[in-house]
């Protein structure tokens, strides 16, 4: 039997893409959505008084609607979206400070089980009442 380099070479080719598609079907694989990540995290105070604890988070042209409050185990989690005010679509931008976007801020909370007794967004303030069990 003579050694054909042309039947070689495309026995190679052929297993190059063989091998091309397994990686790709390997790589390309349809996962669940991520969640988008945040953007920024809002400036918080925190005061405790008698197991009690007043939180207040800075979330400026945030709506209610746009904001989820939770205890994941120890922590609460402050976490939504603030859009881009309405004259900034098509608006030249001169100076941006205020953050936009999707924001998070977690507190790992004292010791203890918290339940959330209030909570009142005014002025973009949003402000927490936590009571431990």
């Amino acid at each position: 039997m003579t050694f054909d380099p042309t039947r070689w070479m495309w026995m190679e080719a052929c297993e190059m893409l063989a091998r091309a598609e397994r990686l790709q079907r390997q790589f390309f694989v349809p996962r669940p959505p991520v969640r988008e990540a945040s953007q920024w995290e809002p400036p918080v105070d925190v005061f405790a008084e008698d197991g009690r604890l007043w939180i207040q988070v800075a979330l400026p042209g945030v709506a209610p609607e746009e904001l989820d409050v939770l205890f994941e185990g120890t922590t609460l989690v402050v976490r939504g979206r603030r859009p881009l005010p309405a004259p900034a679509h098509g608006a030249r931008l001169v100076r941006m400070e205020i953050p936009h976007g999707r924001f998070e801020r977690r507190l790992r909370l004292p010791a203890g089980r918290y339940v959330l007794r209030s909570s009142t967004l005014e002025h973009g303030l949003l402000s927490l009442v936590l009571e431990r069990m």
